[in-house]
């Protein structure tokens, strides 16, 4: 290590746009970071060749080494066989099998670490974030799809065997709603914020007289998940009506998961997660009056997360930091 500097780890968040990537001390405080686009297109190769040669010029330009590194930790969409550092599969990105860690390290020479980017979410929240200071936590987000992670005494829960813990994918609902995985009814068909969107621009075509209408500019593809809050806050009853459904699907999500695993703390991210309040308090209402044994053991608390985007940079970076406990 070189004088009188920390050693660091860098912590990746690879999407199907964007790579995020930071360089963070022990504390998960990012001490630098940059983001480069990941134009998934070309040969996994060149995207990995990228990733690896922007890691290491952000070290050399913030005066590190390569040996003042203890590793670098990667979140990637998929399914991840984190013990061998392969993506099995990633419709994001359209990877199947690729082998990130050993190509990785071609150009990073530091031990590196793979896993689920919503999995890394999950343990930045828990590390540094609104789930600091409890050893059992779920986390949720709310955005294209629904994604989620599960930390059980500090570690991250991936099942038996890759491809487990996949939150969005529990039943939901009754309206033969296909999701994205292929099967129907899902809770992501229900409580991502896709699925509101569609919601809100079918109620609106059928409700020309609603407020959805002028929040929109009268263009439906300019819909977002926004707007059926704010029509509901002017008190506009479409608007009323697609929130209340909306927490009404993720309350009977989140209360399914929080009777199977009982964590300390349940924590929401995405876009919705904007609207604070007026999420967690019928979230938690429903909880407390609906979980199983509700009057005689603990009842988890929902709150949003506070890492914004750089939940998985930090969830990452606590791969290397965490693989030797």
């Amino acid at each position: 290590m070189s004088d009188n500097k920390k050693q660091v780890v860098i912590g990746i968040d690879l999407g199907g746009t964007a790579v995020k990537i930071g360089i963070l001390d022990a504390s998960y405080e990012i001490l630098a970071q940059t983001s480069i686009p990941t134009n998934a297109q070309r040969p996994y190769e060149e995207v990995i060749a990228d990733i690896g040669k922007t890691a290491a010029a952000l070290l050399i330009e913030n005066g590190y080494e390569i040996s003042d590194c203890l590793g670098v930790g990667v979140g990637s969409p998929g399914i991840i066989d984190s013990k061998n550092g392969i993506v099995l599969y990633s419709n994001n990105i359209r990877w199947d099998h690729v082998p990130f860690a050993e190509t990785l390290k071609k150009y990073l020479s530091v031990p590196a670490f793979i896993q689920n980017d919503a999995n890394c979410m999950t343990l930045g929240e828990v590390l540094k974030g609104a789930a600091k200071g409890y050893k059992n936590a779920i986390f949720l987000t709310l955005g294209t799809g629904v994604g989620g992670g599960i930390v059980i005494d500090g570690k991250i829960f991936e099942g038996g065997h890759s491809g487990g813990a996949e939150l969005g994918h529990i039943k939901c609902g009754s309206e033969r709603r296909r999701c994205t995985c292929g099967r129907y009814d899902c809770l992501e068909a229900y409580a991502s914020a896709t699925a509101l969107i569609e919601d809100a621009k079918k109620l609106a075509e059928q409700h020309p007289e609603s407020l959805l209408w002028e929040l929109c500019g009268h263009d439906l593809e300019t819909m977002n998940a926004k707007i059926p809050f704010d029509a509901a806050d002017a008190g506009d009853s479409c608007g009323e009506t697609l929130v209340e459904l909306y927490i009404g699907y993720l309350a009977e999500g989140i209360t399914d998961l929080a009777n199977i695993f009982r964590p300390d703390i349940i924590v929401l991210g995405g876009g919705v997660c904007a609207q604070g309040e007026k999420l967690t308090k019928p979230l938690n209402q429903f909880l407390q009056e609906n979980c199983f044994g509700n009057e005689v053991t603990y009842i988890p608390k929902v709150v949003i997360a506070q890492n914004g985007n750089n939940a998985g940079m930090i969830g990452a970076a606590g791969l290397v930091l965490g693989a030797d406990e």
